[in-house]
């Protein structure tokens, strides 16, 4: 295999086309740089030059040679670049996950500032479920992901951006949302015999937790008839019609086919963190420490 070293050495006599010229350039004297062309010659078993007493030439296989010394040149220099910059939090790829909802926020302005403070980094993102984060972040599918999960699993970090509170979600045709109070706080028990918009526990075990521990503290247990994998399927569920439920109140902006009330008496939050390996990298740790800025981390707007 041809090392940087060689490829370097080469790569100055083809230039130079002069044995001494090179040396001076390469800051070396000249006969371990013409013996070590000699021995590129014989590791490759072929001829890179032609010499004469009074000249230098490349051969046919060394002006090829010359060609793919360059690219690795080049290659090698934009290795170490990358590395650095990823090292220093500027430069390289970064993997994202994030729950459907964080798309609308806060996700948005999260990226937006990073781009300002690191503008020469790739982001590539994709939908994912709460449960499937600490997996991505493991196999190193993902470098960061916006989750509904508080607690980290063995090897990753979770980092608290927003702890929020639920409002009820209900059809523009539902009673308590053509009622006269509709604006008002909502007592959640009044939906108890509603048909329900549920969210499968294995998809985010944290948010149908809360789900749950909020209907019994208002004295019941729903019984689901409609079964969402997100927040943003479950809205969407309200919007056709199809029942009702609780949600957090970030994501309940933009959706004028949905009312939403605020609930009396309801303690149960659910927080929105970002997870990251426990050693995340520059890259991660700085959009970790740009999402939980004040000035990023701020409240969604206010539900309609």
């Amino acid at each position: 295999m041809v090392e940087i070293r060689q490829a370097r050495y080469f790569v100055a006599v083809a230039e130079e086309l002069h044995f001494g010229r090179a040396a001076r350039r390469l800051q070396m004297s000249q006969p371990p740089l013409s013996q070590a062309i000699k021995q590129l010659e014989q590791q490759l078993g072929c001829e890179l030059l032609h010499r004469t007493q009074r000249s230098v030439a490349l051969s046919p296989a060394g002006a090829v040679f010359l060609d793919h010394c360059r690219a690795l040149i080049r290659h090698a220099e934009e290795a170490e670049t990358a590395a650095r910059q990823a090292a220093t939090g500027r430069g390289g790829r970064l993997s994202l996950g994030a729950v459907a909802s964080a798309f609308s926020w806060p996700l948005p302005l999260v990226l937006e500032r990073f781009h300002e403070a690191v503008s020469d980094v790739e982001i590539r993102t994709q939908e994912i479920d709460t449960h499937e984060a600490a997996a991505g972040l493991l196999d190193r599918s993902l470098d960061w992901a916006i989750v509904r999960q508080t607690a980290p699993v063995r090897g990753t970090t979770a980092t608290s951006l927003f702890v929020d509170r639920f409002v009820a979600a209900l059809p523009l045709r539902h009673s308590a949302a053509e009622a006269a109070e509709a604006a008002g706080p909502l007592d959640l028990a009044d939906l108890a015999g509603a048909p329900w918009v549920w969210l499968h526990r294995h998809i985010s075990p944290d948010y149908h937790d809360a789900m749950a521990t909020l209907c019994r503290a208002a004295g019941f247990s729903p019984v689901p008839t409609h079964w969402a994998r997100s927040v943003t399927s479950q809205i969407a569920m309200v919007e056709c019609g199809l029942g009702v439920t609780v949600v957090p109140a970030a994501a309940s902006a933009s959706h004028p086919a949905v009312r939403f009330r605020p609930l009396r008496h309801a303690t149960a939050t659910i927080e929105l963190t970002a997870m990251t390996r426990s050693n995340p990298g520059a890259l991660a740790e700085r959009l970790t420490a740009i999402a939980t800025q004040p000035a990023t981390a701020q409240a969604p707007p206010p539900h309609d």
